[in-house]
């Protein structure tokens, strides 16, 4: 057996073990080493075993997750991201779904300070959901709303996927969260005009509001949103203007946010620790599962797999579009079965080469990967956010229901990828200017 057909071995024990629903950090550990075992013996095996875990999570960088988490688990737990979606809701109560656009603002707040599509949902589906239904909101239309607007979450920064990503691709953090911000204001404007035109097409979707709104009442809501103001002020404010380092700005944010969430009478030692138990035990997650990709990669490129398969995907098509559409493909189906970081860590060690081959740009790519994998948090059958909301409604809403609702959005999704594509430069600009 030649090391090649070793690697492919490996690669198809770990897609068989996923499918049995082996967690995938497990999985990603298990089979490199095994594989690494059989490729090189024992003793490489146990070395790799105990040096590339050091080597991954003794990056510096890699310290802003868990304080990127905490800030996201802080804002969430003493409500801070109430205020941003009450004051858009007051200031949109005139326009056609007005209350469905308000939670999209509302949620483009909370990824702010979030970094975590499950965590934006779930915040998201517990103010904005009942508020819509109360005023007759089509279901559909308002658990699909939330759902969609929680993918917000993973482009606006702080990002946890861009942060794992630039460790692995050496791209440099900042230059990934400005290329972030076009990329999730574009987002957010697109489920803004999807929602606008299904609403003007069918008013009974989202009917109108009877009060009428004085703009005392708009500038009296507008008090309410300084706490993630002033966090975001502070986060991006050093960050962009060079004060600090993103690893430090996860460290401020979550200072921040624990200052802010005291003044504001939020802040309870039950909250504080629920926070801090569920960034002890994401983190956790997360390394693990980046950890047994970094195992994978040494045992792909050890064996000339992972070389083998990226010329094989260059050799089948030349053609830039078509290799995107390719890439695109991979990434939609992949989103359907596993979560996005595990995706993302399971696929880029056979993904980057062909990238860099290509001649695309790693920080553009990152960019369009980010909106791929958060396309998959709301596709069938696993869809992440899309449980996270049926677990807020209950009964009052059926899954299908739901899916439905997030259909119209992926057709956005889509056409914004492929104006990504098109125009790099939406992505590149910011970086450059500020470079």
């Amino acid at each position: 057996m030649t090391d090649v057909v070793i690697g492919l071995t490996g690669l198809g024990s770990l897609i068989f073990l996923i499918a049995l629903r082996v967690p995938i950090g497990i999985a990603l550990i298990g089979v490199s080493f095994c594989g690494l075992w059989v490729l090189m013996g024992p003793r490489v095996a146990w070395g790799a075993l105990g040096i590339i875990p050091y080597q991954f999570t003794a990056s510096w960088v890699l310290s802003s997750i868990p304080m990127f988490l905490f800030l996201g688990f802080i804002s969430y737990h003493t409500n801070l991201t109430r205020g941003m979606f009450n004051a858009a809701r007051i200031w949109l109560s005139g326009v056609p779904g007005g209350l469905a656009i308000a939670a999209v603002f509302g949620s483009s707040g909370f990824a702010a300070v979030s970094g975590s599509s499950i965590a934006c949902s779930a915040a998201m589906g517990r103010i904005a959901i009942p508020e819509m239904l109360k005023h007759k909101y089509h279901p559909e239309l308002a658990t699909g709303t939330v759902a969609v607007a929680g993918t917000i979450g993973a482009l606006i920064p702080p990002s946890i996927i861009l942060i794992l990503y630039g460790v692995i691709a050496q791209v440099s953090i900042t230059d990934l969260f400005l290329g972030g911000v076009a990329a999730g204001l574009m987002t957010a404007i697109g489920y803004v005009i999807v929602i606008f035109v299904r609403v003007k097409l069918n008013p009974d979707l989202a009917p109108e509001r009877d009060q009428s709104v004085t703009l005392r009442e708009k500038i009296i809501a507008l008090k309410d949103t300084w706490p993630i103001l002033l966090i975001m002020l502070g986060v991006f404010g050093g960050l962009f203007g060079g004060i600090f380092t993103p690893t430090e700005a996860g460290a401020v944010g979550a200072f921040l946010a624990c200052i802010v969430a005291i003044l504001s009478g939020q802040m309870t030692l039950d909250r504080f620790l629920q926070a801090s138990r569920e960034t002890l035990v994401t983190t956790s997650a997360l390394l693990i599962i980046a950890v047994g990709a970094s195992l994978l990669t040494r045992f792909l490129a050890l064996s000339g797999a992972g070389d083998y398969l990226s010329t094989g995907i260059m050799s089948i098509s030349t053609d830039p579009v078509m290799l995107m559409l390719g890439i695109v493909l991979v990434y939609l189906l992949l989103g359907m079965f596993l979560e996005p970081i595990g995706a993302m860590l399971l696929t880029l060690p056979i993904i980057l080469p062909v990238v860099d081959a290509s001649g695309w740009s790693l920080l553009w790519f990152g960019i369009v990967l980010t909106k791929l994998l958060e396309i998959g948090m709301i596709t069938p059958p696993i869809g992440m956010n899309v449980f996270v909301i049926k677990s807020v409604v209950g009964d009052l809403v059926k899954t299908s229901a739901i899916f439905r609702g997030v259909a119209w959005f992926i057709v956005m999704d889509l056409l914004l990828v492929a104006i990504l594509f098109g125009f790099p430069q939406l992505v590149l600009f910011l970086p450059e200017l500020v470079g």
